[in-house]
């Protein structure tokens, strides 16, 4: 599942080298525990009663001296600055909760009427726990999050080099003109699980801060080319004359299908809009964007020009320099580069196959 904006948003406000974060763990190290809303609007102003009018700059010092006294403090949204502190929150006591502790019950309940972020820092339980609308998430130590992201980077690594795979056996098979429903329904599958680790470790970046550095550049080597190649997969099996929006709604279909179905074939095929369970063998025609955007120098305008003249790849791995030469845009020298990489492309794809 992926994280929400809003909730990826507030991780990084509150990531280990941020301001609020010294502020958060100088709180768990005095023992005292706090309440803190970020956020300060009509709703937060109504259920908030006594305490303190501040107003003064925010500072990870002040947070952990008036976390000393009880009752919530009050941030701006920009965390720039303290508003108030000592403030007694009465959110409505009907908004069902799960949390039994009276600080973490009530910054859900805060989080839920307000829609803004809530901390709660336990002191008995020494955890600090961000709530966000119905969400409620508990910030780790830098170590153990580096953990389950090196876990993680480990499994993307896998689901790459099978990605890679499939992908290179798809384009001989396009080659070939031998590819099934099932072939490309296979490669978009292990695009959308390569994708999806993605999201999970970049939310470990995000709550890594400026100890995330190394793993982001890792994350980006890793998924280089992936959002790009689930494109041109859509493009190229889509129906031609479908409307121009027609492969963003089969992006997000392939995003929406649920973890269970995403291991079933038929399911990935059914939100390509390509067949179903009971259509995996049968014929498919690529038009050629997959292959196309191998050729060095290529913009996309000739490419569109190129698929729309000939139809599809089969059409075009046929095609000679003068054929090439009759589209808008497509001159001798660039005829030639088409024809080459084409051809090349051919011959290193059926080597890989077959060698």
């Amino acid at each position: 599942m992926e994280t929400p904006t809003d909730l990826r948003a507030t991780l990084a406000t509150i990531a280990p080298g941020t301001d609020l974060r010294e502020g958060l763990e100088r709180i768990l190290r005095g023992r005292t525990g706090a309440l803190i809303v970020i956020g300060h609007d009509r709703v937060v102003d109504e259920m908030s009663t006594g305490g303190f009018a501040l107003d003064v700059p925010f500072s990870a010092t002040g947070l952990r001296e008036l976390a000393k006294m009880d009752g919530a403090i009050i941030l701006d949204k920009d965390i720039s600055r303290i508003l108030r502190a000592g403030v007694h929150l009465m959110p409505d006591p009907s908004i069902p909760t799960e949390e039994s502790g009276t600080r973490h019950r009530t910054a859900d309940r805060v989080a839920r009427q307000t829609g803004v972020p809530v901390i709660s820092v336990s002191a008995s339980m020494h955890i600090i726990a961000l709530y966000l609308d119905e969400t409620r998430h508990v910030l780790e130590d830098a170590g153990a999050v580096i953990g389950r992201a090196n876990q993680a980077v480990a499994t993307l690594e896998r689901y790459r080099n099978r990605l890679d795979e499939v992908s290179d056996a798809l384009s001989a098979l396009e080659i070939e003109d031998l590819v099934t429903v099932r072939d490309v329904a296979a490669a978009a599958q292990r695009l959308e699980m390569v994708r999806r680790i993605a999201g999970e470790i970049d939310t470990y970046v995000l709550e890594l801060g400026v100890e995330g550095r190394l793993l982001d550049l890792q994350l980006e080597e890793l998924i280089a080319g992936v959002d790009p190649e689930r494109e041109l997969i859509v493009r190229d099996y889509l129906a031609a004359g479908r409307r121009p929006r027609s492969v963003e709604l089969v992006l997000e279909a392939l995003a929406s299908i649920d973890s269970a179905a995403l291991v079933e074939l038929g399911s990935v095929a059914e939100a390509m809009r390509i067949g179903n369970d009971d259509t995996l063998d049968t014929p498919l025609s690529p038009r050629g964007y997959r292959l196309l955007a191998k050729v060095p120098r290529l913009p996309g305008t000739v490419v569109d020009r190129l698929i729309d003249h000939f139809g599809n790849l089969q059409k075009l791995l046929a095609a000679s320099v003068d054929d090439l030469q009759a589209v808008e845009g497509v001159g001798d020298l660039r005829a030639r580069g088409v024809r080459e990489g084409l051809s090349r492309l051919a011959e290193s794809s059926i080597l890989e196959r077959y060698v």
